[in-house]
């Protein structure tokens, strides 16, 4: 998978190729991350990429011809992406959306700046994300949360078990994890995750799961499909509060 960014502040971002799972995966050829420099498509001697908005108003507006050079450069070069904006105003990124986009051979991320970009570079843009209703000071923030999340559906970046079972895969919240020691200062690991005993620790995980995702997103639990092994989390579960009940 290709992904590009372009940005005021390249090395903000090029972080995100130093560290962890996506270091790996750039090193191993699943994923080729390259950042942009918009400042080095100016023609200017001090590189401005902003202007005042027409009309007036507060705050700077990110000059079009910088993205109209790069665009016509990076499409030249690469071929056409399926370009990103990152907004307050676009579609919430949320798992099934990162599996979409990991779906894209070829992804390029805009990142905005300054009161936002003048709106004739959504010439170029074919989806606008945001990650949260909040306003951030720029986009290259949203632009690595985009990345990492969508690296994670890339195949061979992380195993497709430990996909499968983190949170938002099938609209349930993960189960709790445990390693050693098995017990400190009194709290100790559930017996039946040192039972051997893998259909039990398999149902009692799936019924933490389910558990959770009641308790903290019953948004989540009303669209989920359930399987089999929903249908036994929750008799166990049932059974589990009518004990503690009595």
């Amino acid at each position: 998978m290709r992904v590009g960014v372009v940005t005021i502040f390249p090395d903000f971002v090029k972080v995100i190729k130093d560290y962890g799972v996506i270091a790996q995966a750039v090193e191993n050829g699943l994923i080729d991350i390259e950042i942009f420099n918009l400042r080095d498509f100016t023609t200017d001697k001090h590189k401005v990429v902003d202007d005042y908005p027409y009309g007036g108003g507060p705050g700077m507006v990110m000059k079009p011809e910088p993205f109209f050079r790069f665009f016509e450069f990076y499409n030249q070069k690469y071929g056409k992406p399926y370009v990103l904006l990152t907004t307050p105003q676009g579609k919430r990124l949320t798992n099934s959306f990162a599996q979409e986009l990991a779906s894209k051979e070829h992804i390029l991320i805009i990142c905005g700046r300054y009161e936002g970009i003048d709106e004739r570079v959504s010439h170029f843009v074919d989806e606008e994300v945001s990650i949260g209703d909040y306003v951030l000071t720029g986009g290259e923030l949203p632009a690595m949360v985009v990345i990492d999340v969508v690296s994670r559906f890339v195949s061979g970046v992380v195993e497709e078990e430990s996909v499968k079972n983190d949170s938002f895969y099938n609209d349930l919240l993960d189960h709790p994890h445990y390693t050693r020691p098995r017990e400190i200062e009194g709290f100790k690991v559930p017996e039946v995750l040192v039972s051997g005993n893998h259909e039990e620790v398999e149902l009692w995980r799936r019924k933490e799961s389910l558990k959770k995702t009641i308790l903290k997103r019953p948004d989540l639990f009303m669209k989920h499909a359930f399987d089999d092994l929903d249908k036994k989390a929750l008799i166990s579960l049932f059974k589990e509060l009518m004990s503690n009940a009595q």
